[in-house]
């Protein structure tokens, strides 16, 4: 009142010895000694206003972040915070990009703390284990976020449609070509290009090293004594094949073809030809073998390559016209590719007929020569690392010596992101040992939510650690009052509140870090969410047309070695 009193006056020029203390204008104005000026009442309702607005906005952003808490966020006070964290902020993640030679990628974006409301990031050369349940967001806000970050090559998997169409846009906007591998069709995406995995296959290493690629899709973590005989037999014997059938200059559909044909010598006379005596003495013992034994590893190999009888994904993997030459497709070629900003998204689902093992071999390869590239590069790293998102992974990239290279991956700036859906998806996969393997191999694991397994529940649950809670009492006797404080060790989160973990809210593990609490952040909340929706519709299938089923043009797909993909969805 004093002050619109005292403005009021000099505006009205009124009351010119008004005194400063405001207990004698009032009785002073009430005694009518003083004025009361008209302005007076113009500044006191203005500032009346401003006061009630600014109680009004207040009261709105108050209200707005306590809408964006959830449930679990008290419990953020008692995990990681401030200085535990400061490698992953944006701080600590430039000074190690720095460190490393990287000067224009922080690393995979992690999510921003509960507490503190900081960013976190995974280093250039951080490896990821993921596991989210379904529908929890995990493309949402690691894939996809992790996919447009990258600065170089980038590799990834799925069985599903929605990180190509979101980011395949944004990445060709940013000088990189795009190689959708979709011999399943999920994308409906033809063949423009194709792939030879024989190129690969330049001795009885890699034939090995490729058999096992096709191998690990039909294998599981466990098994009988009597089921893993037949599998490394059977393997074995695809080696056999897959060296033969590249020495040959034959497709790689020629391999199916032989472990139909028990007692066929011609690989075995193709590897004694070019001096890969000890290989075709182990394919000739199998030809030659006893017939009930020799059906059952012929019949394990078969089931190894199944997949190539399919019209549909041959045409991925074989020439058209039969001739390389002749066939005007651009030819993939991992060595190139990893010298790129392309990217490489390769779709499968799993199930009979799955692509699987030509995505985890493809996958597999590409990777491979990746860490050949950065043999020759200083430091032994990539200069510009290279980003590999195996969403899916335990369906459709079943990579079965993942667990021991992970690690390794990091120093040479092979940044991998492992995505499962539980922690009992890769116990199938790599076995009890090899998931603990993979687990601790990795730099940042992000849990998710939506997982029920009350084991994996209760090891997060003892690595996020407890708290200290402290209570008094009170109680009288013989009219006095005493008070008593106790102490007693809570459980951060207990299993029952991670298996309900409400979405958008993630616990990430460090290396070298308590356990924290992060706010995730989809896409949909990034800088550039609307060249991501501008993807998305473009290539949105309800507004496409479906292809008409090509015939093939391959004279290796005879009636004999493919058969008709009925019911798919177009390649």
């Amino acid at each position: 009142m004093w002050g619109a009193m005292a403005l009021g006056s000099k505006i009205d020029a009124v009351n010119p010895d008004l005194p400063s203390d405001p207990f004698e204008v009032i009785f002073g104005t009430m005694k009518g000694t003083y004025t009361w000026p008209m302005a007076a009442t113009w500044v006191a309702v203005t500032a009346a206003v401003l006061v009630l607005a600014l109680v009004i906005i207040v009261a709105v952003m108050v209200d707005r972040r306590r809408s964006k808490r959830s449930r679990v966020d008290s419990a953020a006070r008692y995990m990681g915070r401030g200085k535990d964290l400061s490698a992953l902020t944006t701080k600590g993640a430039r000074a190690t990009a720095q460190r490393l030679g990287v000067t224009n990628w922080l690393g995979i974006p992690i999510g921003v703390t509960v507490a503190g409301r900081q960013w976190l990031y995974g280093s250039p050369e951080d490896m990821h284990v993921d596991i989210w349940g379904p529908r929890t967001g995990k493309s949402t806000s690691r894939a996809i976020p992790a996919i447009l970050s990258a600065p170089g090559a980038v590799l990834t998997t799925s069985n599903k449609r929605d990180v190509l169409d979101a980011t395949r846009d944004v990445r060709s906007a940013n000088g990189s070509q795009v190689w959708a591998f979709d011999p399943q069709g999920i994308a409906r995406e033809e063949p423009r290009w194709w792939w030879n995995p024989l190129s690969y296959v330049t001795d009885d290493v890699r034939a090995a090293k490729m058999a096992t690629h096709f191998s690990s899709s039909t294998m599981s973590g466990g098994g009988s004594e009597n089921s893993s005989y037949f599998n490394r037999a059977g393997e074995n014997l695809l080696a056999g094949f897959l060296l033969a059938a590249a020495l040959g200059q034959k497709p790689i559909t020629q391999v199916f073809t032989w472990t139909t044909k028990p007692g066929d010598q011609e690989p075995v006379r193709i590897l004694e030809d070019h001096g890969y005596v000890g290989m075709a003495d182990a394919v000739a013992g199998e030809v030659n073998g006893e017939p009930k034994r020799r059906d059952s590893v012929y019949g394990t190999a078969a089931q190894m390559v199944d997949c190539l009888k399919i019209n549909g994904i041959a045409r991925w993997v074989t020439p058209i016209g039969g001739n390389a030459e002749g066939d005007r497709r651009p030819q993939f070629d991992p060595d190139a590719f990893v010298r790129s900003q392309d990217t490489l998204y390769s779709l499968s689902k799993e199930g009979q007929g799955s692509a699987g093992p030509l995505v985890t071999a493809l996958t597999a390869i590409t990777v491979e020569a990746a860490e050949e590239l950065a043999t020759t590069q200083p430091g032994g790293r990539l200069a510009v690392p290279m980003l590999g998102v195996l969403d899916e992974a335990a369906n459709v990239c079943r990579w079965r010596n993942l667990p021991d290279l992970y690690s390794h991956y990091g120093s040479r700036g092979i940044v991998l992101m492992t995505i499962l859906q539980s922690w009992s998806q890769g116990v199938e996969v790599w076995g009890r040992e090899g998931m603990r393997k993979l687990w601790s191999a990795s730099n940042v694991k992000v849990y998710g939510g939506g997982v029920a397994e009350a084991e994996f529940l209760g090891e997060l649950s003892q690595l996020i650690g407890d708290f200290t809670l402290r209570t008094a009492s009170v109680s009288f006797g013989k009219g006095q009052r005493s008070t008593s404080l106790q102490a007693r060790r809570e459980h951060t989160f207990e299993v029952s509140e991670l298996t309900s973990l409400p979405r958008g809210r993630a616990v990430v593990f460090a290396s070298g870090a308590p356990a924290t609490l992060v706010a995730t952040v989809p896409w949909m909340d990034g800088e550039q969410a609307d060249a991501v929706r501008a993807s998305i519709a473009a290539h949105d299938p309800s507004g496409q047309t479906l292809p008409a089923p090509a015939e093939p043009a391959h004279p290796w797909l005879s009636a004999s070695t493919a058969i008709k993909d009925e019911g798919r969805t177009g390649v």
